[in-house]
């Protein structure tokens, strides 16, 4: 129990917002944190990435969660933000006859936690999936809480390659678009991540009023681009009623 105890120590301090900003932590700043021996640190971090829950970037050799734990978050009903956000959006979908997706932020990339139909109870497509956050509507959500300088360290001078049809190709323009949606209550995008898909994202927050994932509703342009207003606000209303489950005001 004490290892285990003190590998949970390491993904905590991975996952806090320091390590967040910076893109993740190294062997020393780890140690500081936990007040541990970097040699102990080092051989723990070396298990935990080769079981795939931990990663080490190459450039930089800091460590970041692994796409494995968060997989493993994504295929679990017993986390707390997916109990609560379920059976809202069984009702969303049920509303509007479209597919909604429970997303937070990793880093660049937004990653889909739960995805639920309309017509059927689950659907799996995009569950574990990361996609880039500038181009959709569900990044524009999720990062609402950060400031222009927390943006320049999360993406630097350049967003890299985006979509064609994007409307977002600097640092800027995102954060126009992430005010925007702050103050609309939702996002929108149209065919920027995929040609013909549109889709709609709300914040959902916790006890903090911290923004902790986003719901979102996408769909075929044919089908949605006309409604595409009133699927925002009803994703609003459905994101409030999670924020409320978990807490927030």
């Amino acid at each position: 129990m004490t290892a285990l105890r003190r590998d949970l120590e390491l993904l905590e301090a991975l996952g806090s917002a320091e390590a967040q900003r910076a893109g993740g932590l190294g062997v020393s700043r780890l140690a500081v944190l936990t007040g541990r021996d970097k040699s102990q640190v080092s051989r723990a971090l070396k298990a935990l990435a080769e079981a795939g829950v931990v990663e080490r970037q190459p450039d930089t050799l800091a460590y970041r969660l692994g796409w494995r734990l968060f997989s493993l978050v994504a295929r679990t009903t017993g986390d707390r933000l997916v109990r609560a956000a379920e059976p809202v959006m069984r009702a969303l979908s049920a509303e509007v006859e479209e597919t909604s997706h429970l997303c937070v932020l990793r880093e660049r990339e937004v990653l889909t936690l739960l995805s639920v139909s309309g017509h059927s109870f689950r659907v799996h497509d995009w569950e574990g999936r990361g996609v880039p956050a500038p181009c959709t509507s569900a990044g524009r959500v999720l990062l609402q809480d950060v400031t222009p300088d927390e943006l320049y360290v999360r993406f630097g001078t350049e967003l890299g390659a985006t979509p064609p049809g994007s409307a977002v190709r600097t640092l800027p323009e995102l954060w126009s678009r992430i005010r925007e949606a702050a103050r609309t209550g939702y996002a929108q995008v149209r065919e920027e991540f995929e040609t013909g898909l549109v889709g709609v994202s709300a914040p959902v927050r916790d006890f903090r009023g911290r923004v902790v994932a986003a719901l979102n509703l996408s769909a075929p342009a044919q089908r949605l681009a006309d409604h595409l207003d009133a699927a925002g606000r009803a994703t609003a209303r459905a994101a409030t009623r999670i924020s409320h489950e978990l807490g927030a005001a």
